[in-house]
């Protein structure tokens, strides 16, 4: 019986209704009536001090009180023993009872570990942001079943967030992903929290975090400080872990993808119609209007975007390459670039961008050198490839008859 039955109790017997028509009206026996005016009474006169308070459960003898003791000695030696092994070893010492029993028993019994309380905090606009990736292994209808990871960036006041599935977590996907996610965010926050991965932070010293000189480089020139958060401690970046919750219980739950493309394009769909125009339960208001009050206080982006292209160096020579002379031979610096057409991006002749069959992305080659270290450590490479090739074309020269072996004459050849 809730409190509005018995206030609806108390407010017609002071009308005066006895107490057989209280019981009709409000669909209950004349003794519940009856009952809660006597209960009302004795509080109202001080007599009932606990009358509110539920009469305390009867205990009824079990076949498992004789074995109570047992069970409190090896919960104490054994903490994580589950309920199965506690019935196997009363069982062998001839308790005659159910499995159910002792798993009820077992729980009131083992002892409950203390969670530390968990206080939570939130930062002003534009303060704060946080990263992270998350892994699944998805069945795609076409590409079958294949491990994918969430790049997740949330900026911490407004709760407005930027996903994006990539197959990798390496150096060039992550800032590759932060610089879209600042672009969709219109900003960057001052600091960011990120999870110790490899990418950010290298190792851990007596002084702190040893961050990722490549990283801090990025850092910089986006103008945010990274911040490596307490190791084993996920609760410092709560906000990322309920944005990663989220995501599984809202966009991947009761979805089929067909490839990874597709399923990046439903999340940019999902961003914008789901996760920034629901009301958020803590803030009690949407991301996108929160945003909106976040937007002045980031950082804006620079003019020039971190170059994120990949450089690579390479050996070229006139048999795979058609470049001018001057730079056959060479050792340059080659850019994997994600245009549909490579173009050189230094001063200088220009060179062809070339098709090769094996590698769809295309190269553009800067008219650049390696330190001095960097070549001597190839040149025996590319040497070792000229003189192979070289070898290759006299021996079928020699095969066919119609050439002098190198540094002799040609009617010497075959007197040799």
């Amino acid at each position: 019986m809730n409190e509005a039955v018995r206030n609806a109790i108390v407010e017609r017997r002071q009308a005066g209704a006895a107490m057989r028509l209280i019981a009709r009206e409000l669909g209950i026996s004349r003794h519940s009536v009856q009952r809660v005016l006597a209960q009302v009474a004795a509080q109202r006169s001080g007599q009932d001090k606990l009358g509110n308070l539920p009469a305390s459960p009867k205990h009824r003898p079990s076949l498992l009180d004789a074995y109570e003791s047992v069970l409190r000695e090896l919960l104490a030696r054994y903490p994580d023993m589950t309920a199965v092994r506690l019935f196997e070893e009363l069982r062998g010492r001839g308790f005659a009872g159910q499995y159910t029993i002792v798993r009820q028993r077992v729980g009131l019994l083992r002892p409950r570990p203390i969670q530390e309380p968990v206080l939570r905090f939130e930062t002003t606009p534009g303060a704060q942001a946080q990263m992270d990736y998350g892994v699944y292994d998805i069945d795609f209808t076409q590409e079958g079943r294949r491990r994918v990871y969430l790049f997740n960036y949330v900026l911490a006041y407004s709760r407005r967030q930027y996903v994006r599935f990539v197959d990798a977590q390496d150096f060039l996907t992550t800032i590759r992903e932060h610089a879209r996610a600042f672009v969709h965010l219109q900003g960057v926050a001052a600091t960011c929290l990120y999870d110790n991965q490899k990418v950010v932070v290298l190792r851990h010293d007596d002084e702190g975090p040893v961050y990722n000189p490549r990283f801090l480089a990025f850092a910089t020139h986006y103008g945010f400080k990274p911040w490596a958060c307490q190791r084993r401690r996920p609760q410092t970046k709560g906000k990322i872990e309920k944005g990663m919750h989220f995501v599984e219980v809202s966009l991947l739950n009761g979805r089929t993808f067909h490839t990874l493309d597709q399923l990046n394009e439903v999340a940019a769909w999902w961003l914008r119609n789901v996760a920034d125009v629901r009301v958020h339960r803590e803030t009690q208001q949407t991301p996108l209007a929160r945003h909106a009050e976040e937007l002045a206080q980031l950082i804006p982006l620079p003019a020039q975007p971190y170059d994120t292209a990949c450089v690579v160096y390479r050996s070229v020579n006139a048999e795979f390459h058609r470049l001018p002379p001057e730079l056959l031979c060479r050792s340059l610096a080659l850019a994997r670039l994600p245009l549909a057409r490579a173009h050189h991006r230094a001063r200088g002749p220009d060179l062809q961008s070339q098709r090769r069959r094996s590698r769809p992305a295309r190269l553009a080659a800067t008219h650049l050198h390696r330190p001095a270290a960097s070549r001597r450590q190839s040149s025996g490479t590319g040497r070792s490839r000229r003189t192979l090739g070289h070898a290759c074309r006299t021996l079928q020269r020699l095969r066919a008859g119609s050439a002098p072996l190198p540094g002799r004459p040609a009617g010497s050849a075959a007197s040799g």
